[in-house]
């Protein structure tokens, strides 16, 4: 972190998940901002993500979150629709960022916006992981309200994820609107028996 240079920092969730959108979010914090409890919201439990996501809401600079489509992740790969939904949060930010810090090792610049990826940075920068809790808490949000209209797929509990009862329930019931057809969704093994 730069001192005095607007940062956003820029993670996605939902990138293994066999159903669902993947969820990205960009958040600008205010130089003075710290919290002792944010760190990569996969270490964190559900109610501290929950508690810190109100937090991160409130007293952010300036926040977005971005969806992109199962139909979109099967046209273009996960890779380029978890990056396409990291532009699409930075676009909706109220504040322009002189520096995007981005999650992992993979990005495509955006315009007029210069980048770093940084591998693990949820757990190195507060920014990357306010936007680590942003993606993660939407996205679940997500899952659970579709859950109560596929009930048979758990999405409440799986959130999408290639849990096993997710594939049962694939193999049973067939595919819905919102899962991801590019993806391999039955286990081979589930097959045999």
């Amino acid at each position: 972190m730069e001192f005095g240079r607007i940062e956003a920092g820029c993670d996605e969730a939902g990138r293994g998940c066999l159903a669902g959108p993947v969820v990205a979010a960009a958040v600008v914090l205010p130089p003075d901002f710290s919290n002792e409890l944010l760190n990569d919201s996969k270490q964190l439990t559900e109610r501290q993500r929950d508690r810190l996501r109100a937090v991160i809401e409130d007293e952010a600079a300036a926040w977005a979150v971005a969806f992109v489509s199962p139909e979109e992740i099967d046209r273009v790969n996960i890779l380029q629709a978890s990056i396409l939904a990291m532009h699409r949060a930075v676009e909706q930010l109220g504040v322009r960022p002189e520096m995007l810090l981005v999650d992992g090792n993979r990005f495509n610049p955006y315009p007029g916006i210069p980048h770093k990826c940084i591998v693990k940075g949820d757990a190195t920068y507060m920014s990357i992981a306010a936007a680590s809790v942003l993606a993660k808490t939407h996205r679940d949000e997500y899952m659970c309200r579709l859950s109560a209209e596929y009930p048979a797929y758990n999405w409440a509990s799986n959130k999408g994820y290639p849990t096993r009862d997710h594939r049962a329930a694939i193999a049973a019931n067939g595919t819905t609107p919102h899962h991801r057809l590019s993806f391999r969704l039955l286990d081979p093994l589930m097959s045999l028996f």
